[in-house]
């Protein structure tokens, strides 16, 4: 429960501040009245869907400008276009993602929330993003659903 209201209260400070890093956040949510640490801001952050936008931290949906599930594929990924500079293959079942320095984990959010069925699932690090699949067939749908997204001719 309590962990509901901060997490309500997290995302209403993401809306209404603009919040550049997570140390910043665990100072606003205990001037609010919250007892946390930034391993759980962190989960917080992670199980919201909220990732770093450039320079600050901002919820997805807000970012898009839809809501979660209603937008279009193109929409969804607007915010972080500019952010991907390669895409490759490591195996059969790996996609590695380069970014731009500090912005994986928001590539990273916006596979995640299109719910790709070849996406078995993520893990990002500071440029540099892995997007697991079952196999090679699934890999190159989703190199190449990649690809026309983040560089169009």
């Amino acid at each position: 429960m309590h962990s509901d209201a901060r997490r309500d209260t997290l995302k209403r400070l993401l809306r209404e501040t603009t919040v550049r890093r997570q140390a910043d956040l665990v100072r606003l949510l205990q001037g609010e009245g919250f007892g946390c640490t930034q391993s759980s801001i962190s989960r917080d952050l992670r199980e919201l869907g909220v990732a770093k936008f450039g320079d600050h931290y901002a919820m997805a949906d807000d970012m898009t400008g839809a809501a979660a599930g209603q937008e279009t594929p193109a929409a969804a990924f607007a915010a972080v276009v500019g952010f991907v500079r390669e895409v490759l293959t490591a195996g059969v079942a790996l996609t590695v993602v380069k970014t731009t320095p500090g912005t994986a984990q928001s590539v990273a959010v916006a596979i995640d929330n299109a719910r790709w069925p070849e996406v078995v699932g993520t893990l990002s690090g500071d440029d540099t993003l892995f997007v697991a699949t079952a196999g090679a067939t699934e890999q190159q749908a989703l190199v190449t659903r990649l690809r026309s997204l983040f560089f169009k001719a």
